[in-house]
């Protein structure tokens, strides 16, 4: 359907995480989220930020008088259990977001597949019954890891990868430090820390420890266990890792590896040396060099 598109859920939350210092929430034109719902629904739960879509005296979907489409980067809806495009029965999330569409949204309107329901099961730490975020929430927000694997594998920045509450609402087991320092707040690390300690340089060895990241991945995916790599910032030494686990994990190119951590994370950046260390990496895992690290999107 013309203008519309269904983003599966850790689309979402991916969409959710993104920023460095501040949240991307705090840029009231980087994402409009929309709760097609009945109003006590929205009044029960939904998901942070959300805005509940307004309607007319006669039961019709209308566009909420801030909204200022031509300026949002992102317009998601979302209903309880829409799956699919076309809705062969009424779609409430479907019927708000052509609306939105037609009214000028300056890319497609995206549709949060499974709904409200699919979400809320999977990411129950993102629900909310706050309505209204001032600037300075907003501000405030503290983001997660970003999902790359769903339920196995996130990467994030150093606070994040120390944060009792983010191990526990992503049910993290396993973690890659691939920061210098080996503080951190785990008391008994024991089997579940790997510690990759390389510098952020050109020059670093990266490339010896990728074998020793997918084995310990490798190990805990086998059991379910989700595993966070982290680094300080969150963009360089961890991104190589985890584009050398995919590449491991599904036999991807280095390009479809990197493509898929990018979509995730969109200021992730390793180095130019990591990247010719997982060209070389790519070599092993595939026989053969098949992507051009040449290309300007490296």
């Amino acid at each position: 359907m013309e203008g519309l598109e269904l983003i599966e859920p850790n689309a979402l939350y991916n969409m959710l995480q993104q920023g460095t210092q501040y949240s991307g929430l705090s840029d009231t034109n980087y994402l409009l989220l929309i709760d097609a719902r009945r109003k006590h629904e929205y009044n029960e739960s939904h998901i942070v930020t959300s805005k509940k879509a307004p309607k007319s005296e006669n039961d019709l979907f209308m566009i909420p008088y801030d909204a200022e489409l031509e300026c949002k980067q992102n317009i998601v809806v979302y209903d309880s259990n829409t799956s699919t495009i076309p809705f062969h029965s009424y779609s409430p999330a479907i019927d708000c977001a052509k609306l939105f569409w037609d009214m000028g949204s300056r890319d497609t309107v995206k549709i949060l597949k499974g709904g409200y329901e699919e979400f809320s099961a999977l990411y129950p730490f993102l629900r909310t019954q706050k309505i209204l975020f001032t600037p300075r929430e907003l501000d405030e927000i503290k983001p997660y890891p970003v999902e790359l694997i769903q339920g196995l594998l996130y990467m994030g920045n150093w606070r994040q990868g120390n944060a009792a509450y983010i191990q526990k609402d992503l049910k993290i087991r396993g973690h890659i430090n691939c920061c210098v320092e080996a503080e951190t707040f785990f008391p008994d690390p024991g089997p579940h820390l790997l510690h990759i300690q390389v510098n952020d340089e050109n020059d670093a060895d990266l490339f010896s420890h990728f074998k020793a990241a997918c084995d310990f991945t490798d190990e805990h995916f086998e059991e379910k266990f989700a595993v966070l790599v982290f680094d300080n910032l969150g963009v360089s030494r961890s991104a190589a890792v985890v584009v050398a686990i995919l590449m491991h994990h599904y036999k991807w190119t280095l390009a479809e590896a990197y493509n898929h951590v990018l979509t995730c994370c969109k200021n992730m950046r390793p180095n130019r040396g990591f990247v010719e260390q997982l060209s070389k990496w790519e070599e092993e895992v595939l026989g053969e060099k098949k992507t051009d690290i040449s290309d300007p999107n490296f």
